[in-house]
């Protein structure tokens, strides 16, 4: 069941030879077991999270990084994935409800291929709601997959065919430097909500999405 603890690498002792008795009754000792070592992952930026605001900057830093590189054909390796992916999801939300700030559910299929759920953004103290949709490609975690609000189709020019939001220049070379250490979350933290600040005011102004509030 999802999420999980993942697996860590345990680096192996070579096993010593005591001499301490006659070569004849030689015995091989076990070597003892080493706590676990992880090595330290960080966040890359090459200048492109200056395109950010510093709230969104202090949230995502708080986002656990993932270190399994799996994608969607990767058998076992992708459902510890998958795993990794939960336990981010999980924080990200405790974290925005920690800070009165949340704003979105989130669900993927039995395969964690295909992602279903709601994001709502508060204007004017009326919530907007609408459909949220992904599919995982597989070349996954090298490039990130397109979030979809399908709903909003043909609303905004920054939005492509389907509903696919138009994401910042600095996103995706900023998501291949850290990859694959980013996750549905750093996604939706990255992507989606600034897209949603940038652009609803505006389509609320122009009244385009009256049927939406909630």
């Amino acid at each position: 069941a999802l999420p999980g603890l993942f697996e860590s690498f345990v680096t192996p002792l070579t096993p010593r030879t005591l001499h301490c008795r006659p070569l004849c009754h030689t015995r091989a000792r076990r070597a003892p077991t080493l706590t676990p070592r992880r090595r330290p992952v960080r966040l890359s930026d090459g200048g492109e999270m200056d395109s950010w605001d510093s709230t969104t900057l202090a949230v995502v830093k708080k986002i656990p990084l993932l270190t399994v590189k799996a994608g969607p054909r990767d058998g076992e390796l992708w459902v510890s994935r998958l795993k990794e992916e939960y336990q981010a999801l999980i924080g990200f939300v405790q974290s925005n409800k920690a800070n009165d700030n949340d704003w979105f559910t989130i669900a993927s299929n039995r395969e964690g291929t295909k992602w279903t759920g709601k994001c709502w953004y508060v204007h004017e103290l009326i919530r907007y709601e609408f459909d949220l949709q992904f599919e995982v490609p597989v070349t996954y975690p090298a490039t990130p997959f397109e979030i979809e609000l399908p709903e909003l189709d043909g609303k905004t020019a920054k939005m492509y065919r389907g509903g696919k939001i138009c994401l910042t220049i600095h996103f995706k070379p900023l998501w291949a430097k850290n990859a694959p250490h980013f996750g549905v979350a750093h996604a939706l933290c990255l992507g989606l909500a600034p897209w949603l600040a940038a652009e609803i005011p505006s389509l609320v102004e122009r009244g385009v999405i009256d049927q939406f509030a909630k």
